[in-house]
């Protein structure tokens, strides 16, 4: 592939650092982290040299979500601090030419939004803003028989009415609330204090579109969007048809009918040419995500997709059960967005994020903790895409230890593990929490490490959640003094993708599909004529034990340098031999 100066994007050649600001750092000794904790440590973000910060929500918000239950668009959470504190965050990156992408929550509200109040009283202005409908009856008959219980709709033992539909919630339950206020059944695709905005309503689309050109106007650079693909429902709301799908219904309501009409208005009516948006989409193929793309499509940045966030789901029960992948499944599927987007889209890169455990105890291996650490960060910053570095994720944290579901706090792991202990799932108490200890959101969640000091130097308060007790090993402080960690790899691997054009825009290939150890391919530039221009190798053996390496004929040889190792490594030839544990390579072939 060439590259031409039409298609160079900012937000391409750059790296998105995440920010959970709860767990990032607290400068008020609350114990919840908040933005003036932010500001504090943007000369770290500048040190590390990431370009952009991504910002999970810090819109003001009951927090049954943490955040992603927004009660006012334009409103900080006190919590975090205020509309001054905010100011001073978007200045102090941009001072540091570093830009801001802020969280974009509109599929759902929290219950507690003006509009949903007024909405569910029945406001002839609103009563159409949320997706309301009256249930279906139920004959006494199913009642008597135990076909019916209305205590699974949290209603009074006389009730005799089901929801609209059989959808389900992604946290766990019926996906529809009945509220006696207004008589009527509310659609929440998440928990019921997020009710699900009615896109169809063009009032509700102008109102979004509004608030979005409020914050560009405000000065931020992009916004990252929370499940966009969600926001579009079939008309006469049918029944899931598909025993498959993620959560039942989500066959009718991802991607539905009206998502490209909706996400286009969007970028054409409230989205500067120039900046970054990047879409969270539940359900989504290559051929999709290309429709949501550029100018060609509905004019989106990039996509997150969750292929390869799946692999390790077991048959029983989605993504609360936990199964078995393999380097070859993994390999199949990033190798599918790559060779699928190239020149017709852009891919995102991650391995774990908020909603993710931490990729170190989940893709790598604890035992070789800095080293599969170093490698996972090698593959995210030579694939074609732009990468996003999870906060801590640079210092190779690891899920937490939970010995309770007392130290839980993310609602979607309470909710769906009540749910899959009434089904009986659990043997026991340990295989209840080897789940979570594997699965929950909370891992990503506990506070970031900034030193061995107590509550790892995250707060002088009682943390909102718990400190991982490894941080007097993992922390900022040790990780900058130590010339060999993790932390000096990801800034070495940031400043090579920064100097180097083909891993940026490189097309890649694939080198030994089979092979169930190692990950080997090219990323390559060509001139206008087609003759290669650049060219990488990256060799990584992604297991816990010595493999044997021998390179295929194109790529063998002398190469011109030995651009990253994660181990001493010197030699700059390209040759049959064993690699250690872990070993990551990036070669600039001749």
């Amino acid at each position: 592939m060439s590259v031409t100066d039409d298609e160079r994007r900012w937000w391409k050649e750059s790296v998105v650092y995440q920010i959970y600001p709860r767990s990032f750092n607290d400068a008020d000794g609350d114990g919840i982290g908040d933005i003036p904790g932010i500001v504090e440590r943007l000369d770290y973000l500048d040190a590390l040299g990431v370009d952009v910060v991504w910002l999970c929500p810090v819109y003001d918000s009951p927090n049954v979500d943490n955040g992603y239950d927004v009660s006012d668009y334009r409103a900080i959470l006190d919590t975090f601090g205020t509309m001054a504190d905010w100011e001073e965050l978007l200045e102090g990156l941009h001072d540091r030419d570093m830009r801001l992408v802020m969280d974009l929550v509109v599929n759902h509200t929290s219950d507690e939004h003006e509009w949903f109040v007024r909405s569910r009283a029945g406001d002839p202005e609103y009563e159409d803003y949320y997706i309301w409908r009256e249930g279906e009856s139920v004959a006494e008959q199913e009642y008597e028989e135990g076909l019916y219980d209305p205590a699974d709709y949290d209603l009074p033992r006389e009730a005799r009415e089901r929801p609209p539909n059989d959808w389900e919630s992604f946290f766990g339950g019926p996906a529809w609330t009945y509220d006696d206020e207004r008589g009527e059944w509310f659609l929440h695709i998440f928990d019921r204090k997020q009710p699900d905005l009615d896109w169809d309503c063009d009032r509700v689309r102008a109102e979004v579109f509004e608030m979005m050109e409020w914050w560009f106007e405000k000065g931020i650079d992009g916004f990252r969007m929370d499940v966009i693909n969600l926001i579009s429902k079939p008309a006469g709301l049918p029944d899931g048809a598909d025993d498959d799908a993620i959560v039942r219904g989500a066959d009718q309501f991802v991607n539905g009918p009206r998502v490209h009409e909706y996400v286009r208005e969007m970028h054409e009516r409230a989205v500067p040419d120039d900046a970054m948006t990047v879409g969270e989409m539940v359900e989504l193929s290559v051929d999709e995500a290309k429709e949501f793309l550029g100018p060609d499509g509905d004019g989106m940045s990039m996509v997150f997709n969750f292929d390869h966030m799946r692999l390790d789901f077991g048959p029983e029960g989605g993504r609360w059960s936990r199964g078995d992948w393999s380097l070859r499944e993994l390999k199949e599927t990033i190798t599918r967005w790559q060779t699928g987007l190239d020149g017709e889209g852009w891919n995102s890169l991650y391995l774990n994020n908020h909603d993710e455990p931490r990729m170190v105890s989940r893709f790598g291996d604890p035992a070789y903790r800095r080293t599969s650490a170093k490698l996972l960060a090698t593959l995210l910053y030579t694939l074609q895409g732009t990468p996003y570095l999870y906060q801590g994720e640079e210092l190779g944290m690891t899920n937490y230890p939970f010995s309770s579901l007392a130290e839980v706090r993310d609602v979607d792991t309470l909710k769906n593990v009540a749910q899959l202990e009434r089904a009986g799932r659990f043997a026991s108490d340990d295989d209840l929490l080897e789940l979570v200890r594997y699965r929950s959101r909370d891992n990503a969640r506990t506070p970031m490490q900034w030193s061995a000091d107590e509550h790892a130097g995250f707060t002088d308060g009682e943390p909102w959640i718990p400190v991982n007790p490894n941080h007097d090993e993992i922390n900022v402080d040790a990780e900058r003094e130590d010339p060999e960690s993790v932390w000096h790899y990801y800034r070495d691997l940031i400043d090579l993708r920064h100097d180097e054009n083909v891993l940026v825009y490189g097309s890649y290939e694939l080198l030994l599909p089979d092979h169930d150890r190692l990950w080997v391919y090219t990323r390559t530039l060509t001139d206008d004529d087609g003759a290669v221009d650049e060219r990488t190798l990256t060799v990584l053996n992604v297991a816990s034990a010595e493999t044997r390496f021998e390179p295929p004929e194109a790529v063998a040889g002398e190469a011109e340098e030995l651009l990253v190792s994660n181990y001493d490594a010197e030699s700059t030839t390209v040759e049959a031999e064993t690699l250690r544990p872990w070993e990551a390579r990036v070669y600039r072939l001749q």
